[in-house]
């Protein structure tokens, strides 16, 4: 039997329906006040995309969080990057985005102008490819992101290892969601009553990594969708559960997520990573809250082959990408935004992304 998908798709973005849970929230939004965080970037866009932000109740107010794997990267990690570039025999294989982020002097862009070898692919297994293609050249593979694309950066590795190849090595800078969560709530500064929780790396831990949110901090949480029915729905569900006084994990995504997550996904990235402190910007150092590779493949750790001298760090002046990843402040708040701080010359990484949320500001508001 054939499915119809855009008809499906449809209901995800149905008007009468997306009135009904804007009226659910205004009928269970708390007298108070409360402050939802979405915590994905994709959320931050689909919620500016859609006007979300102007449906909820006066007294809701929903804040950005720290889901850009992007804008989270701190300079050090960029500056590393920027490093590895500058090594003479060096490749480096990047997502696009991070190509125009800017670390303390330069970016991977100016560096590609300043004929450094930089190439932009779109998945770990295309830098392997161009390793294979390319036996000459030491090929390094910026892995940012947290677990939704970690698990492909793993296999990479672990294929990498397989085929016994020496030009192929990652630089890891990826990270895992719910030990920043708790870094979030824990902060008596935000005073976060409820998360919208990530669709994407939900998909692939499930929902039982969140539950000490709600026995530990009572603070409940939704994970969601990305289409305005799956987001209203989502924020529907919080304000239910902040009406009612409960604190739980409820999926509202269940076409795309189990609680368990996926078994194989996880099983991947125990296998090649373990955790590690990270550091994220505007958070600090995070404990268990980074990947670092295992010593079993520690001979595709590129920082550990190449040894690159990294320049000491700098924060952009002015730029507040920490404060809007807390959550703290809107990115219309920023003094640089749209003055000078726009997608054409980005001067912190929250207008670089897609995801990011300065961009969908700067876009959509």
């Amino acid at each position: 039997m054939s499915v119809d998908f855009s008809t499906e798709l449809a209901k995800f973005k149905d008007p009468k329906l997306a009135r009904e849970l804007v009226r659910a929230c205004e009928m269970f939004a708390p007298e108070g006040g409360a402050t939802l965080m979405e915590v994905c970037g994709t959320h931050t866009v689909a919620i500016a995309r859609n006007g979300i932000r102007d449906l909820m109740p006066e007294s809701t107010r929903l804040a950005s969080g720290p889901g850009c794997p992007v804008c989270v990267t701190c300079n050090r990690d960029i500056d590393t990057v920027i490093a590895l570039a500058r090594v003479p025999e060096v490749t480096i294989a990047t997502f696009g985005d991070m190509t125009r982020v800017p670390g303390s002097t330069s970016s991977l862009l100016a560096e590609q102008a300043a004929g450094r070898d930089i190439q932009i692919v779109y998945s770990p297994l295309d830098a392997l490819a161009l390793a294979q293609s390319n036996p000459d050249k030491q090929v390094v593979f910026v892995g940012v992101g947290f677990e939704t694309t970690t698990p492909l950066v793993a296999r990479a590795v672990k294929r990498a290892s397989e085929l016994g190849l020496a030009n192929f090595s990652i630089f890891a800078a990826h990270k895992n969601m719910p030990n920043a969560l708790e870094t979030i709530v824990a902060d008596p500064q935000l005073k976060i009553d409820a998360l919208i929780l990530p669709g994407h790396v939900s998909t692939i831990i499930g929902a039982k990594p969140y539950q000490f949110l709600a026995d530990r901090y009572g603070v409940p949480g939704v994970i969601t969708g990305f289409e305005p029915v799956d987001v209203l729905q989502g924020i529907a569900m919080i304000m239910r559960q902040l009406h009612e006084g409960r604190a739980e994990i409820e999926i509202a995504y269940a076409r795309g997520v189990m609680p368990e997550g996926n078994p194989h996904a996880l099983a991947a990235i125990d296998e090649v990573f373990e955790t590690c402190t990270a550091t994220w910007r505007g958070l600090g150092d995070i404990p268990s809250s980074g990947y670092r590779l295992r010593d079993e493949y520690a001979q595709f750790d590129a920082v550990r082959r190449f040894n690159p001298e990294i320049e000491p760090t700098v924060e952009p002046k002015g730029c507040r990408c920490g404060d809007v990843l807390r959550g703290i402040m809107a990115p219309s708040d920023c003094p640089l935004f749209r003055k000078v701080c726009t997608p054409e010359n980005p001067i912190g990484p929250c207008m670089v992304s897609s995801e990011g949320s300065c961009a969908a500001y700067y876009r959509y508001y």
